[in-house]
């Protein structure tokens, strides 16, 4: 129950890469369950916004609008996942990949205007408190949105357990704990039944709190993949394997960048002067081999290979230096 509650102030993750591993692409059965589950979670949304209408519970609209938002996410994903499997052309050169860095910014607003929208609506009936009606299908609706959650977590962690998608069995763990949001509006109910008119509200803001937390998440998280920021503990993978290959004398410039759920590289390696090309394009050949098996979503690895410099030796690269000074000066 301890890590349950932890995970569940732990803002979770809204990337493709999060959510699409290599047993989930090709698993028809694994695409399936990710269907399958959001609509589940968007009937129990439509079932709980229901209720909202008939007892004006500002609790459970918070709940209502964080499940809708989670099922409707699943929408833009979809669409750039599609867009993403298309070839590459001679205008768009690298392929379509970035069209999930456009949903996840799709995803960031989806998730802020249900945040706002909650807040807003839980701040202006705490200043004028009114009484919640039909607390029993409120409650109700809190199980409905608890069982709906909890469904869906077992239905995806057994999925992905037996396709072996980690990302499935992640994302199952995740409405595992978004059931313990749903939970959150019995204790509105609760208090409601009490005579505590500000506990609905309340609560309501504990909702929006636990939306606007995700919200900081996911947006730290496009923010960064729109400026092609990787974990800086792949480039230390990716050093040392090459560091391993036969006839790399040292690593130079490293660069990785996604590209919709999969990475690409660039890098430059030394070799031996004296190697004739075929021998250095056969060390690069080697090295992004190597980089293929070391770093996980890597598809490609663009490999310069540089000569070692020899004493008196002018620089190999001294044609460029004056593009990269111009490139350098404000």
């Amino acid at each position: 129950m301890r890590h349950r509650l932890t995970h569940l102030l732990t803002p979770h993750s809204h990337e493709t890469a999060d959510k699409l591993d290599p047993a989930l692409e090709s698993s028809a059965r694994g695409m399936r369950a990710l269907w399958v589950s959001l609509a589940v979670l968007g009937a129990t949304a439509a079932a709980q916004a229901v209720v909202v209408a008939l007892s004006g519970s500002v609790a459970l609209l918070g709940d209502t609008v964080h499940n809708a938002a989670d099922a409707l996410t699943a929408v833009p994903l979809a669409i750039a996942f599609v867009l993403g499997r298309r070839a590459a052309t001679r205008r768009f050169t690298y392929g379509y990949g970035r069209a999930e860095d456009l949903a996840g910014i799709a995803i960031v607003l989806t998730i802020a205007a249900s945040a706002a929208f909650a807040g807003w609506t839980a701040v202006e009936r705490l200043l004028d408190p009114r009484p919640v009606d039909h607390l029993g299908a409120v409650a109700l609706a809190a199980l409905a949105g608890f069982a709906g959650n909890e469904w869906v977590a077992r239905y995806r962690i057994r999925v992905g357990r037996s396709i072996g998608s980690a990302a499935l069995v992640a994302d199952g763990l995740h409405a595992r704990t978004d059931g313990f949001t749903s939970l959150a509006v019995l204790l509105g109910a609760g208090g409601s039944a009490l005579g505590w008119r500000p506990a609905d509200p309340v609560v309501g803001l504990a909702i929006t709190a636990a939306i606007a937390l995700v919200l900081r998440d996911a947006a730290r998280e496009v923010f960064r993949r729109v400026m092609d920021a990787v974990d800086p503990a792949l480039v230390d993978r990716a050093e040392r394997a090459l560091r391993e290959v036969e006839g790399v004398r040292g690593v130079g410039e490293l660069r990785l960048r996604w590209i919709g759920h999969r990475l690409r590289a660039e890098v430059a390696v030394v070799v031996d002067g004296d190697m004739t090309v075929r021998q250095a394009h056969g060390v690069a050949v080697a090295a992004e081999h190597a980089l293929l098996h070391a770093v996980p979503r890597l598809t490609a690895a663009l490999v310069h290979a540089d000569p070692a410099a020899a004493p008196g030796e002018e620089d190999p690269h001294r044609a460029l230096a004056h593009h990269a000074a111009a490139a350098s000066t404000p």
